[in-house]
C-alpha cells in the first residue's frame, strides 16, 4: 500500500517508511498481529505524550491570563480521543489504516477510537523520524482552530455531571470499573457511572479517566444538559 497521501498530509517524506507503516497498522491486520513492534500500539503511547507537550506549551503562551484549571480543561479538550479522531478524519487518514475487522470509515465509537490512536501514532512517527519541531509544526497547524473553540475551556464532563447531580440534591456520581481488556501496555476499560434515580451509562476508554469522562458525557447528553456539538 502506498502512503504518499499520508506523507502529503503530514508534509513530510519519511526517511524510515517502516514508522509510517507501523503507525497505520491496527492489531487485527493480517489476521491478528501479536508482535507490537509491527502495529501502532507503542507509537500511540508516545504520540499521546508528544501531543500533550506541544499543546500544553502552546496553551500557556496563547492564554497568559488563564489559571491552571482553565489550561487543564483546554488541554483535556484538545488531546481527547474525539478531537484526535476529528483531525484524523479531516486529513482522510481513515482511507489508509490497515485493519481486517473494522470499518473505520463509519462513524462508530470503535472507529473513532482507532482514528484517535492512529492520529497519535502518526505524531510519534513524525517525532521519531524528524524530531520534535516537525511534530510541533504538524500539531499546531491542525489544532490551531480547535484551540479557539468556545467549548474548549468549559468544565470537563465529570465535573459537569457532579454539579448537575448536586444541583438536584443527588449524591456524587459513582464510577465502577466493570471490565478490562487488552494487554497491560494498552488496556481498554469499561466504566459504568451511576447517579441516584438515573439509568446508569457504560462507556469504554483507553484509560479509566477517559472511560469515566465518556460515560459522564453520555449521561449528560442523554439527560439533555450537554450538547455533543458544543
Amino acid at each position: 500500500m502506498a502512503f504518499e497521501a499520508v506523507e502529503a498530509a503530514l508534509s513530510h517524506q519519511f526517511v524510515d517508511p517502516s514508522l509510517l507503516r507501523r503507525a497505520l497498522t491496527h492489531a487485527s491486520y493480517g489476521g491478528g498481529q501479536t508482535d507490537v513492534s509491527v502495529t501502532y500500539q507503542r507509537l500511540e503511547f508516545l504520540g499521546d505524550r508528544v501531543l500533550a507537550l506541544v499543546i500544553a506549551t502552546a496553551l500557556t503562551a496563547r492564554f497568559p491570563d488563564a489559571d491552571e484549571g482553565e489550561l487543564a480543561r483546554r488541554l483535556n479538550h484538545l488531546v481527547r480521543a474525539e478531537t484526535c479522531a476529528l483531525v484524523a478524519r479531516r486529513l482522510a487518514f481513515e482511507k489508509h489504516i490497515r485493519t481486517d475487522d473494522l470499518d473505520v470509515t463509519k462513524p462508530t465509537r470503535a472507529a473513532r477510537a482507532v482514528l484517535a490512536d492512529v492520529c497519535e501514532s502518526l505524531i510519534a512517527a513524525l517525532y521519531l523520524d524528524a524530531g520534535l519541531e516537525k511534530a510541533r509544526t504538524f500539531i499546531l497547524a491542525n489544532w490551531q482552530d480547535l484551540m479557539e473553540e468556545e467549548g474548549a475551556a468549559r468544565r470537563d464532563p465529570k465535573t459537569a455531571l457532579q454539579e448537575w447531580a448536586h444541583a438536584r440534591n443527588k449524591a456524587t456520581p459513582l464510577y465502577r470499573e466493570i471490565g478490562r481488556e487488552g494487554p497491560d501496555h494498552a488496556p481498554v476499560f469499561d466504566i459504568r457511572v451511576e447517579v441516584d434515580g438515573v439509568e446508569p451509562v457504560t462507556a469504554r476508554g483507553k484509560s479509566k479517566r477517559d472511560a469515566q469522562q465518556s460515560a459522564a458525557q453520555q449521561m449528560l447528553e442523554r439527560e439533555g444538559v450537554w450538547s455533543a456539538s458544543r
